[in-house]
C-alpha cells in the first residue's frame, strides 16, 4: 500500500482559485478532474511524483451531495473554512481488507472533461463519518496512465510528511499493520487529538524544487 491522494476542500474563494493556490504553493499544475456523482462533488487534481496527488474538491448544488459521506465532508470542511479533510491509501487487495473489517467496498466513478471515465472501489465510511484519522482504502480500475498522478514531472514535488490528530495505534489497527511497521520516504507524525481539535489530516508536507512546504 501507499499514499494515493490527500484531499482539500475548497476555501471561501472557491475551488478554482484554492486550486490555483495550493499550486502555486507546491509549484504544480492544475488539471481539471471532473465531477463525483455518487457524491455530489467535483475536483481539480494536482499530479505528484511518486504516484499520489493531491485533490481538491468543491460540493456541487445537488441533492445527493446532502447524502453522500463524501459530500458531507467536503461540506463541512468547505464551511469551516477549507483545507485537509481526508487522506487514502491505494491497496491491491480491497477485498480482503474489507473482510478483515467488516466493511463494504463502495463503487466510485468520475469523467474526465476530456471524456476518460475514471473508476475505483474505495473503503472508508468510519474515515469520513466519525474517526477521520483513519485513510480511505482505495483500489483503482483501468491502466496505471488513468491514474491522477500519471501526468506529474518525474522527479518534481512529492509528499513527504503527513501530520495526522490522532493515534498511530488506531491507523496501524486498521490497515491491519503490525505495531513494528515504519514507513520509507514518508514521515507521519501523530499529534494529541484532545490537544488539537477533532482528529483527522492536520497538514501536509511536500518537497518541491524550492524545498520543503508544509500546508
Amino acid at each position: 500500500m501507499r499514499v494515493d491522494h490527500v484531499g482539500y476542500a475548497a476555501g471561501p474563494e472557491g475551488l478554482q482559485a484554492t486550486a490555483r493556490r495550493l499550486a502555486a504553493q507546491l509549484g504544480v499544475r492544475t488539471v481539471d478532474g471532473g465531477p463525483h456523482p455518487r457524491s455530489g462533488t467535483r475536483n481539480v487534481v494536482l499530479p505528484l511524483s511518486d504516484g499520489s496527488y493531491v485533490e481538491v474538491a468543491e460540493v456541487l448544488d445537488h441533492p445527493v451531495a446532502d447524502k453522500a459521506l463524501f459530500g458531507r465532508a467536503v461540506r463541512a470542511r468547505s464551511e469551516a473554512g477549507g483545507g485537509w479533510f481526508v487522506w487514502a491509501l491505494t491497496v491491491d487487495d480491497l477485498d480482503a481488507h474489507a473482510r478483515r473489517l467488516g466493511e463494504t467496498a463502495e463503487p466510485g466513478v468520475r469523467r474526465r472533461p476530456d471524456g476518460v471515465e475514471l473508476r475505483w472501489r474505495q473503503i472508508g465510511a468510519p474515515g469520513l463519518r466519525e474517526d477521520p484519522q483513519l485513510p480511505l482504502l482505495i483500489e483503482w480500475s483501468g491502466p496505471a496512465t488513468q491514474h491522477p498522478s500519471a501526468i506529474a514531472l518525474a522527479g518534481g514535488t512529492r509528499l513527504a510528511g503527513l501530520t495526522i490528530a490522532g493515534r498511530p495505534e488506531r491507523v496501524r489497527s486498521w490497515l491491519g499493520l503490525p505495531p513494528e511497521f515504519a514507513v520509507e520516504r514518508l514521515d507521519f507524525t501523530f499529534v494529541d487529538e484532545d490537544g488539537a481539535g477533532d482528529p483527522g489530516l492536520r497538514a501536509v508536507t511536500f518537497q518541491t524544487a524550492r524545498g520543503p512546504v508544509t500546508v
